[in-house]
């Protein structure tokens, strides 16, 4: 048995290839290394049941031939992170759109299951909660591009289930809410990595807006673990289901947790929209909070990692990270006097 992943090399990919893997099975990953990296798959490297391939999903022949031995896909593989799709929002929406089409198409040739990984951004700017997966979408104006992504994602979810209806192909889609832990990367504006980074530091833990809004977490061990019992369950088929966590927390108690957690003499300090997003085009929603019914009546799944050992398990790879980027300490030379060194 083998799964293909693509976006493999990134942060939810390479925790699912490691289970995957210490499960028994074969796995696949593909990945652009746009905003993946071939650091979280160190662990991999050698296995014998691991194969990684540096590669995009809109490579069509490539992405057909790696699914040829494969009996399940995991759809990973997106552009992500608010900056990266203020900075790329063509190749944004070329990636989630035309990627997607491409794996479903390809799948649908051979009849693979596919679990298609979608976010809770296609909720929008609703923020009545908890959100069920019924709930409305309530878009902002294609003049923000910030909400180019949320169409992107939302119109991958009508392509899996006209997939699966036109061809009875075996599809779950999955609506992440803000998965974190060890290896998300702080570069494309992922919240909780920053913080923890800028506490580390000793820097400002930068807070934008007021910081009253609102988020739910989730360990990416636990979605992992979501994630595993949905593809084992043929019930999930032709469904979508809610993955986050259990606690609703403001922007600015996540910052204090951070700071009290780490240690961190960091002041917490508010930046204003128009300062944190210079070029624009971003708009923010007040409260985003997932229902997880669907799922928990399916498999009896519920996240188990408290937001305090999120922070703590997080803080710790990060401090060991930096320890180990830093650069190796240049070795003197001890010179005797009278003596001559030839260069």
């Amino acid at each position: 048995m083998q799964t293909l992943i693509t976006g493999g090399a990134g942060f939810i990919g390479s925790h699912l290839a490691e289970r995957l893997i210490a499960e028994g099975r074969r796995v696949i990953a593909v990945d652009d290394l746009s905003t993946g990296s071939r650091e979280n798959l160190d662990r991999l490297s050698r296995h014998p049941r691991f194969t990684f391939v540096r590669g995009s999903v809109l490579d069509e022949h490539l992405v057909g031939e790696l699914m040829l031995g494969c009996d399940t896909v995991v759809h990973l593989a997106a552009a992500v992170g608010v900056r990266y799709i203020l900075a790329n929002p063509l190749e944004a929406i070329k990636t989630n759109v035309d990627g997607t089409d491409i794996i479903l198409r390809l799948a649908a040739a051979s009849r693979r299951k596919v679990l298609v990984a979608s976010t809770s951004e296609v909720y929008g700017k609703n923020s009545s909660g908890p959100l069920c997966e019924t709930a409305d979408s309530v878009l902002g104006p294609s003049q923000i591009e910030r909400w180019s992504y949320a169409t992107a994602k939302k119109l991958d979810e009508f392509l899996a289930f006209a997939y699966a209806q036109t061809y009875q192909l075996p599809v779950i889609i999955t609506r992440f809410f803000n998965i974190v832990g060890p290896r998300q990367r702080a570069r494309y504006g992922m919240v909780l990595p920053n913080f923890i980074r800028a506490a580390l530091s000793g820097e400002p833990i930068r807070v934008f807006g007021d910081g009253l809004q609102t988020r739910n977490f989730c360990f990416v061990e636990d979605c992992v673990d979501a994630l595993l019992q949905l593809l084992s369950a043929s019930a999930a088929e032709g469904h979508v289901f809610n993955i986050g966590g259990p606690e609703e927390v403001s922007m600015m108690e996540l910052a204090k947790r951070v700071k009290r957690i780490t240690g961190s003499p960091s002041p917490i300090v508010t930046v204003p929209y128009e300062e944190a997003y210079p070029e624009g085009n971003f708009e923010d929603m007040r409260r985003r909070v997932p229902c997880i019914c669907g799922i928990h009546r399916l498999s009896g799944w519920a996240p188990k990692t408290s937001l305090e050992s999120i922070i703590a398990q997080t803080s710790v790879y990060e401090q060991h990270r930096a320890i180990a980027l830093q650069p190796p300490p240049v070795a003197i030379e001890q010179v005797v006097p009278g003596t001559c060194l030839v260069m």
